[in-house]
């Protein structure tokens, strides 16, 4: 009883601790509201309201049905321009594409030839031009296979295809950005949260007034891992039930609880390893720079950026024994799939069993940096 009483009182102590840091505030604030906010609606990876400027030079009807075809929210509405114009919009960035349909379209297509359409493309805005490049090139294919069918009185093909979007129905990326990005700050808060309060604490000094204090090195250790889980965790639920389901108005899928606790369990395995960077730094510019190390592999090759059927074999394994892995996989199978236990308990156990293996190296590399202080 007396060990849970220090526990509880050191944990207190690091929230009050927490309470008089403005700044570590104001980054949790951030990191859970406008963080969120903008991975959901910025959506730099995607094709979302492309400027695009079209020469119609045919004035047919299969011009018409091509420029009609180009519509948000992949693209603005199209501008209609002279040819003079073209080179000109480029040059002024008002047009990421510039599309010159040629006089005598309609009929070269519908007497077999094969007319040439130019597409001119501001290359500078890497990721538009990529994606809209191949969107613009499916949307002239389809729009003029659709023409010549429907002239030769071809009205349907001959197989259905019954595409069924599961989990998003309407491609909305906003919900994937909300709640990866989330998922990605709870690993980055508590690294910060947990690493920092005790590099506050040895440049203040008042590690040494604990080492004099009738308490453990664990009772120590689970002082901070409790009290800044605490912090994340009651600020995940926050942004989730704030940001997400009312400001975004993204649908939570599974249970929330369920979502909870993974995140109790996965946060138990990084506040351990925020206290063993803590533990190698001396100072936080050196915390920081550990930081980063760190914390790129975890988030960028644990399948939340880049699904990991993707990634080499080797690093596959590799990953494994890392947390977020297991913990973006469950994470995202609860939230965006509605999975029940049945479904996650191996990625529970896995957080489980690195969590406690991680305290055990963090608690061992702790008390032999207290005993080079002491």
């Amino acid at each position: 009883m007396a060990s849970l009483s220090n526990i509880r009182r050191l944990g207190i102590k690091e929230l009050w601790s927490l309470a008089r840091d403005p700044m570590m505030i104001v980054l949790i604030l951030y990191t859970f509201t406008v963080s969120i906010y903008v991975a959901a609606t910025a959506m730099p990876e995607t094709l979302h309201h492309a400027a695009i400027a079209v020469v119609d030079e045919d004035g047919s009807a299969l011009s018409a049905r091509i420029v009609s075809a180009f519509r948000p929210p992949w693209f603005a509405v199209p501008a209609l321009i002279d040819p003079a114009e073209a080179d000109a919009r480029m040059d002024r960035g008002e047009s990421t594409f510039v599309l010159d349909l040629p006089p005598g379209l309609q009929r070269d297509v519908l007497a077999g030839r094969s007319p040439t359409i130019q597409l001119s493309i501001d290359a500078t805005r890497m990721s538009q031009a990529f994606t809209g490049n191949v969107q613009i090139q499916r949307i002239l294919a389809t729009e003029i296979a659709g023409f010549v069918r429907r002239d030769e009185g071809v009205t349907r093909l001959p197989v259905g295809l019954d595409l069924r979007m599961r989990f998003n129905p309407n491609l909305e990326q906003a919900w994937f950005g909300a709640l990866m990005e989330i998922i990605n700050n709870v690993t980055l808060l508590s690294l910060i949260l947990t690493g920092a309060a005790l590099i506050r604490e040895r440049e203040h000094g008042t590690i040494e007034h604990l080492l004099v204090m009738p308490v453990s090195p664990a009772e120590i250790m689970l002082g901070k891992v409790w009290s800044m889980g605490l912090v994340v965790l009651l600020a995940a639920l926050g942004s989730l039930a704030g940001v997400v389901q009312i400001a975004l108005q993204v649908p939570v899928q599974g249970s929330v609880a369920l979502f909870l606790a993974l995140v109790a369990l996965h946060l138990f395995a990084t506040t351990s390893m925020g206290i063993f960077l803590a533990t190698l730094a001396r100072s936080m510019p050196q915390f920081a720079l550990l930081l980063v190390l760190v914390l790129l592999p975890l988030q960028l090759l644990s399948g939340g950026v880049t699904p990991r059927e993707s990634m080499p074999q080797a690093v596959q394994q590799l990953m494994l024994a890392a947390p977020t892995t297991h913990f973006v996989a469950a994470a995202q199978a609860v939230l965006y799939r509605g999975a029940g236990l049945e479904v996650i308990w191996p990625q529970a156990l896995a957080l489980l069993a690195i969590g406690s293996a991680l305290f055990a190296f963090s608690l061992s590399r702790f008390r032999r940096t207290l005993g080079q202080m002491g």
